[in-house]
């Protein structure tokens, strides 16, 4: 099969019918259902977007049947198109999910701004998603992506690779069993996104010639139109609004999770910026504080949480005299504190997490496991895809964590404090945040 969508089939795709356009999102989700796979069985992976991170999600999967592998750049998505000639090569994900019908289950590892739209299109068609995080790139399109998966019945996981860690489980088995006390207040930070990516500028003005080896048009998506730079490809798309999630969507969902998941936080009721160095209309600040109040649990407090990015850290005399990690969360419990010295709750004994104060933990046995444990985290989907225990980053999970977050990015965009309505998703008295929650998308890419 050709991997180029000729101008004229796409333009075709995107002007014929409505009952075509229907068939891509919304006609077939009242008849498709995942199929049942034999845990002996391979699964019928189809892999939408290839390089970068792409390209690790696909080497995670490598023990199954990668049958097709749809991304717009050909240059970055030549390792995985020469690791695997006998896959069927496209550039527009849509026609791929048309075409391949013998497909269970896809692999979404694009940018943040199209994960919506190609696993709810992969949903709709009864298939298994595995998606990068963040989960997507509003707050409608997370609920969206939830609502899809438990309507057809498919088994979900977010790309938080650490969520399947030992350490993270241990971790959150630790606050659970009430080692650490009430927790009232958490702290994460990330070094992200200095040193990653330029935040902090206004849009470019230049428009240079667009790579032969990109399709921008397919890249843009159900973004707004903008002319191409290089500055948004590759990778560096996450610091602009209209692509990304900033620090806060690329590493919240991982520093957070282990918080998250152990004090089963659900949604906040408000949030606010603390500080921000240098915003833009086109890009988050250099540096940020926000602050995150999530709501009383049954009988758990309500906690405020406070997320440090471009190297802002927490005060130091919180991690009574530990060395500070480059990213990482605090658990501040009445009894004592859970360090988590990285974006995981750790993987290996050097990189554990801390209870603190040291002296006070000395001898101290972790509680008897309750959570599942796997060898790691594409596993965990794959062996869920064939009828094995729950997948725990799954979207249900993964849409209320990252929703949280993005309410966080609101404030920031807003430059004014957000009390969210969760149940009516708006921002009270700020109905200007309304297009930030639930944007307008592109024609063709409606969700």
């Amino acid at each position: 099969m050709s991997d180029v969508v000729s101008r004229k089939s796409r333009r075709h795709f995107l002007q014929g019918s409505a009952l075509a356009a229907a068939g891509w999102t919304l006609g077939l989700s009242s008849v498709s259902r995942a199929r049942a796979i034999g845990a002996n069985e391979k699964l019928t992976i189809g892999i939408i977007g290839g390089g970068g991170r792409g390209w690790d999600n696909v080497q995670g999967v490598a023990s199954e049947h990668i049958v097709a592998i749809a991304d717009v750049d050909d240059e970055r998505c030549a390792e995985a198109r020469k690791a695997y000639p006998k896959a069927a090569h496209y550039r527009d994900f849509r026609e791929m999910l048309d075409k391949e019908k013998s497909l269970d289950a896809v692999v979404v590892s694009a940018p943040d701004h199209i994960h919506a739209i190609a696993a709810i299109s992969a949903m709709n068609r009864g298939l298994h998603v595995y998606c990068e995080k963040p989960l997507a790139h509003t707050i409608y399109e997370a609920r969206q992506m939830s609502d899809v998966a438990q309507k057809k019945g498919v088994v979900t996981q977010m790309g938080t690779q650490g969520h399947a860690m030992e350490g993270t489980r241990r971790a959150v088995e630790v606050v659970r069993s009430g080692a650490i006390g009430e927790v009232r207040e958490v702290h994460v930070w990330t070094d992200r996104p200095a040193g990653w990516w330029p935040q902090g500028e206004d849009r470019p003005k230049e428009s240079p010639p667009i790579p032969k080896t990109l399709d921008w048009d397919l890249w843009l998506g159900p973004a707004p139109v903008r002319p191409y730079n290089p500055i948004y490809v590759p990778f560096k798309w996450r610091g602009r609004w209209d692509f990304g999630t900033g620090a806060i969507g690329d590493m919240g969902v991982h520093n957070l999770d282990t918080a998250y998941w152990a004090l089963e936080l659900g949604v906040p009721t408000s949030a606010r910026v603390v500080a921000a160095a240098l915003k833009t209309d086109d890009c988050p600040p250099l540096a940020a504080i926000m602050e995150l109040i999530y709501p009383a649990r049954d009988k758990a407090p309500p906690v405020k949480v406070l997320f440090y990015d471009g190297k802002l850290l927490p005060p130091p005399e919180l991690f009574l005299g530990e060395e500070i990690s480059d990213n990482g969360s605090l658990l501040i419990g009445s009894k004592g504190t859970l360090y988590t010295r990285t974006w995981h709750g750790g993987e290996t004994a050097q990189d554990m997490f801390l209870l603190l104060p040291r002296k006070q933990f000395v001898g101290y046995q972790p509680p008897a496991p309750t959570l599942p444990r796997t060898e790691e985290h594409h596993i965990e989907w794959i062996k869920a895809c064939k009828g094995g225990p729950p997948a725990q980053s799954n979207f249900k999970y993964a849409a209320r964590l990252t929703e949280g977050l993005l309410v966080g990015q609101l404030a920031v965009r807003m430059g004014q404090p957000i009390e969210w309505d969760e149940a009516n998703m708006r921002a009270k008295g700020c109905p200007a945040a309304d297009a930030f929650i639930r944007p307008q998308f592109r024609s063709g890419w409606e969700i």
